[in-house]
């Protein structure tokens, strides 16, 4: 199951986002332009589903921090998502609603939610019961047991959501930092503990071909492995082929930013089934490598037993975007504009068709368009 297509209304940055999501999207932008925001609306329906949509709220400052400056006369907050099982046969996709405002006392409050099957309406609030104790619009039956048996798929689904940010310092110092997020682990707070905590025969399978990857990739990398100090905290120990007689060992606490961050990005990447939602990858990794993460992203996502893995990057880099494999429509140009941000297909924008259509990368042909106006000036200020 993938999210087909998603619509945003009052979300942050967005007055309107209506647009279709393949299995694998890069979202460009320039700085503060709303791409984590989008990647956030997809976290917060985990959040529904798995802590409830009063503590998905709260974890992002409420209502009134989620609600985009630009919303007026329609004030309400909505997200909707379309989740596809095949492309053959629609009537097996679902599509579920939400919106939300809150009440005189800025306590989070459910406006609708719809769920439908098909053409089938299986969820319509508020309803009658609803209408009658005000307080059940405090809760999505999403994160209800009792309440979503009809439709537990999307339940399910949503809480499949990973998002990925990972922080190298966290890593190396993880009793440093204590990080409230929205859901999970995105900054690898715990990423050494659910490394060892992973059964392992699939450990071993995933570190294995992370180890092959690396010796590809990082100069002088022999091989790593787990292993516990003497309190039983995991770290990852790597070797180096060295001038002594004997590789030379490094914990996590020397592994430099892009190591880790590769690391990171190739375990989430074999890890689990649902949306993988990825922050700026291409962060500490040389360019050579960022060239080899589309193409990467793609072969990993077919190696899903289940199915292929939808994934949806964030990303200031043209080398990411510079393979000859990634489509216009696999493209999504955030732009900002004086109230809100719009949100387009590259290949939608007739300018970076014409260049897709000569064979001109999606780096070279769209990057340029998430460029602020006046960045040529950038050094003006700093003028004797």
């Amino acid at each position: 199951m993938r999210i087909s297509h998603i619509k945003l209304e009052n979300w942050r940055n967005f007055r309107l986002v209506d647009v279709d999501l393949p299995f694998r999207v890069f979202l460009i932008g320039p700085n503060a332009s709303g791409k984590s925001n989008f990647l956030d609306a997809i976290r917060f329906l985990r959040n529904v589903a798995t802590e409830g949509f009063q503590r998905a709220v709260k974890l992002r400052g409420g209502v009134s921090k989620i609600r985009c400056l630009a919303a007026r006369k329609k004030p309400d907050i909505v997200i909707e998502v379309c989740l596809s099982n095949s492309k053959k046969d629609s009537n097996n996709d679902w599509t579920y609603s939400l919106s939300f405002s809150q009440d005189n006392n800025s306590r989070p409050i459910l406006k609708s939610e719809k769920v439908e099957k098909g053409r089938e309406t299986i969820l319509t609030r508020p309803d009658e019961e609803d209408k009658k104790d005000v307080l059940r619009m405090s809760q999505t039956a999403l994160e209800q047991i009792n309440a979503n048996l009809a439709f537990r798929p999307i339940a399910q689904f949503f809480s499949t959501v990973h998002y990925l940010h990972l922080v190298p310092q966290i890593i190396r110092n993880p009793e440093g930092y204590a990080i409230p997020s929205p859901g999970g682990d995105p900054y690898g707070k715990d990423f050494l503990e659910k490394l060892a905590g992973t059964t392992p025969r699939t450990r071993d399978s995933r570190l294995d071909k992370i180890q092959q990857a690396l010796k590809i990739a990082v100069p002088q990398f022999s091989k790593f492995e787990i292993t516990k100090d003497a309190r039983g905290v995991p770290h990852l120990a790597a070797y180096y082929e060295h001038w002594r007689p004997h590789d030379a060992q490094q914990l996590e606490d020397q592994f430099s930013d892009g190591t880790i961050r590769l690391i990171g990005l190739l375990w989430s990447l074999l890890e689990g089934e649902g949306p993988l939602l990825l922050e700026e990858p291409e962060l500490s990794l040389h360019a050579a490598i960022v060239r080899k993460l589309a193409p990467l992203i793609h072969r990993m996502q077919r190696l899903k037993k289940g199915g292929q893995r939808q994934v949806l990057v964030s990303t200031h880099s043209v080398e990411l975007l510079m393979d000859p494999g990634v489509g216009g429509e696999e493209t999504l140009l955030l732009t900002p504009g004086s109230e809100s941000t719009k949100v387009h297909s590259a290949a939608g924008v007739d300018d970076i068709l014409k260049l897709l259509e000569q064979g001109i990368p999606v780096g070279e042909a769209a990057m340029s368009y998430t460029e602020t106006k006046n960045m040529h000036q950038l050094e003006l200020p700093f003028d004797d």
